[in-house]
């Protein structure tokens, strides 16, 4: 898949730790669907495990973090970052972003710091924790949805 946007600069000579996700895109009654943790909201999704699809990712990943089942229905967009990360050091995450649904009654999450959480399409800017994901619920708005 091509890289439709970067974020930040590769500097020359540093050894980046990768890290793949897929995460999730889900809009209803003008809310986008989001994780909040202590340090913000975040799309639906994580870090790519050996073997994984990226399908399979944003199924378990939802699971994990907010006890849905989802549907996972097209390929929007991919963004790549290179940032300092506070334990990670130099870090090269790259998003793949889907467009899909919340299915069935929730479950309970395996991970407690992660809460289920609507926000308003007004607040991205200010509430996404990642400027590509913020940069992601935007263009999938802009390409995607007619208003």
């Amino acid at each position: 898949m091509n890289i439709d946007k970067t974020f930040g600069e590769k500097i020359p000579n540093v050894q980046y730790y990768d890290r793949e996700g897929a995460y999730l895109i889900v809009i209803q009654k003008g809310k986008a669907a989001t994780v909040r943790t202590p340090k913000g909201h975040f799309l639906i999704g994580g870090g790519i495990k050996d073997g994984e699809t990226h399908i399979q990712c944003i199924e378990r990943e939802s699971l994990e973090e907010i006890g849905y089942h989802t549907v996972v229905q097209q390929y929007i967009c991919s963004a790549e970052m290179y940032v300092q990360h506070e334990t990670l050091g130099y870090f090269h995450p790259i998003q793949h972003y889907y467009a899909g649904e919340l299915t069935g009654k929730p479950l309970a999450s395996a991970e407690s710091d992660h809460v289920f959480e609507w926000i308003s399409l007004n607040e991205i800017e200010e509430k996404m924790f990642v400027k590509a994901q913020s940069w992601a619920l935007k263009y999938y708005l802009s390409k995607f949805v007619k208003r």
